[in-house]
């Protein structure tokens, strides 16, 4: 094995050990975006589920 391949392949681990690790952490970030729209998503539900029921018993006491 002659020197320029030898320090091809030392060269080589640590680029995919430093690739590997940043491809997880960019999958981290984005699990973490898609649960925080997740969550944003259900409070968006809850407000509008929320603001409709509070209309109708508006209509409902006007009524009475």
């Amino acid at each position: 094995m002659n020197s320029k391949t030898h320090q091809m392949k030392n060269i080589i681990i640590p680029v995919a050990i430093f690739m590997i690790a940043t491809l997880f952490t960019s999958c981290t970030a984005i699990a973490g975006i898609f649960k925080a729209g997740a969550a944003v998503g259900i409070l968006a539900v809850v407000i509008v589920i929320a603001v409709i029921i509070w209309i109708i018993s508006l209509f409902r006491g006007k009524s009475n």
